[in-house]
């Protein structure tokens, strides 16, 4: 096979037809599968298309909603994008839940982001940070035409510092900044701001007198943003008196969930395997909103895990309490999100996630996404602390094992009837259908 040379050049039918001749046995099967998930409309596909590069087809994931979500007394009908069996049913059921004892309450703790440019200096370092506070005037002018817009909204450069890190890296610096940026994420705006004060920072150095020649030496390493944003932090929360939670499934009485709850909390805030699996049910609400809003899950999520090990250890993100009587379950998150620029005003389906969310900005949204990953852990503790977790999952798990064993409408329907009261798993649905398949012949 030879290489493929200019091909992000080629248009899209010949980058398909390429791809499909050297890697496909049935190429023109896989031509035609590829092509039906183009848009009808070729005025979306435009869209879609330039959203990447190399794009041959659309990857479509389920659109759904979970309904009857009260946040600070306002009631949301929430957009999620998500593949995974349950994940929609079990945020709408820890809304519902909490819907009739205040729903969530958020609080907005900050919503500060930072970025550094890094670099190597060989001069006197006491010297540079001498002259810091002159050449941090010089980097808030420099960047003046970048900042004024953001500036009008509220935002803009809150702060510039001069970190030594020679402790790290011998004559390593970094000139580290905290942004405001409103209703946007900010990382193009912050971007553009560091790589011009990594420009200020190298003509500041080759002009100043107090520099000597041996000390004009500055290497920039990179200037760019950092998704790590404890700054930009939200606060949510749930609570009720103990006896207002109700009796559960298998002779729980109140009291009896509300210690079993906060023990398996306490235990994935010790232990790590267990808060890999608790914090990951918390992304499975948070990713679901933040991919429905046209938002970037990979720097949420690597911020979420981040935060989860600030001590030292990965911790679950979540807490559990109870005091006075009282249950209280909270989560402080730091997520940095955008409802103006990307793909949030771009792809339709984001436009209208926002159209259903009542046109939030970014502050409403934090709290939005933060509530719906809280009411998503809160489903699954209480599902694991009382029923155990694939009495519902393995439910909502039938249709995809239907669907794997090409059951017919007939079948999935006897299918759903019969597993209603029974055990689901993949051999028990086999040998369902088998046994349907049996009689049907005779």
């Amino acid at each position: 096979m030879k290489p493929a040379s200019g091909f992000s050049k080629l248009s899209k039918r010949k980058k398909l037809r390429w791809v499909v001749e050297n890697f496909f046995r049935n190429p023109e099967e896989v031509t035609r599968e590829l092509m039906s998930f183009w848009h009808s409309s070729e005025e979306k596909q435009k869209i879609f298309d330039e959203f990447s590069e190399n794009t041959l087809s659309n990857y479509y994931l389920p659109f759904g909603i979970a309904p009857n979500f009260i946040v600070n007394g306002k009631t949301y009908c929430v957009p999620m994008v998500i593949e995974e069996s349950s994940v929609v049913a079990a945020a709408s059921a820890g809304a519902k839940f909490w819907m009739t004892r205040g729903g969530f309450k958020t609080k907005i703790i900050g919503t500060t982001k930072s970025g550094q440019v890094h670099f190597m200096w060989k001069g006197d370092g006491e010297r540079l940070k001498a002259a810091f506070l002159e050449l941090k005037k010089q980097l808030v002018a420099g960047t003046q035409k970048i900042t004024a817009n953001m500036q009008k909204r509220g935002g803009g450069i809150l702060a510039i510092r001069l970190l030594d890190k020679t402790d790290m890296e011998p004559g390593y610096y970094q000139l580290d900044g905290d942004f405001e940026t409103c209703d946007s994420m900010g990382a193009n705006f912050i971007n553009s701001i560091l790589e011009e004060w990594a420009k200020i920072l190298g003509q500041f150095v080759a002009t100043h007198p107090d520099f000597s020649e041996q000390g004009r030496d500055v290497s920039i390493i990179m200037s760019i943003l950092s998704n790590y944003t404890p700054g930009c932090l939200v606060r949510s929360w749930v609570e009720c008196p103990v006896t207002e939670l109700g009796k559960f499934e298998n002779s729980h009485d109140a009291q009896e969930f509300a210690e079993k709850f906060v023990l398996a909390v306490r235990i994935a805030r010790e232990d790590v395997k267990r808060a890999v699996t608790h914090n990951k049910g918390i992304f499975n609400g948070i990713d679901a909103v933040v991919l429905a809003t046209g938002n970037d899950f990979r720097a949420v999520e690597s911020c979420g895990h981040a935060y989860a090990a600030r001590d030292g250890q990965y911790r679950s993100l979540s807490q559990a309490s109870i005091k006075n009587g009282i249950f209280r379950f909270e989560m402080d998150f730091p997520i940095a999100i955008g409802t103006v620029g990307g793909l949030t005003t771009l792809h339709p389906l984001a436009k209208r996630s926002m159209e259903l969310l009542g046109q939030p900005n970014a502050q409403e949204l934090m709290q939005i996404i933060v509530s719906v990953g809280l009411a998503q852990n809160f489903a699954a503790l209480r599902s694991l602390t009382t029923t155990g977790i694939q009495h519902g999952h393995m439910k909502m798990h039938l249709m995809n094992i239907l669907i794997h064993l090409k059951a017919t409408d007939e079948e999935t329907k006897a299918a759903v009837e019969y597993f209603n009261d029974n055990l689901v798993s993949f051999t028990a649905v086999r040998e369902f259908l088998a046994e349907t398949r049996k009689k049907q012949v005779y």
